[in-house]
């Protein structure tokens, strides 16, 4: 699995995460959570971004 691969499945582990503390009423941790998720995203972005390069 590549590392690109790695931040996706994060990134949706993440939002599973995020999704179940707004059910039981937990804000401080959807807040921390949700900032956890922006960064995995931005870095899966970036990773695939790398992964695109070399392609063309």
């Amino acid at each position: 699995m590549s590392r690109g691969e790695e931040l996706k499945q994060l990134a949706a582990d993440l939002s599973h995460a995020v999704e179940k503390a707004r059910r039981v009423g937990l804000p401080t941790t959807v807040y921390l959570l949700s900032m956890a998720l922006v960064e995995v995203r931005e870095a899966a972005e970036a990773a695939a971004g790398e992964d695109g390069d070399g392609a063309a």
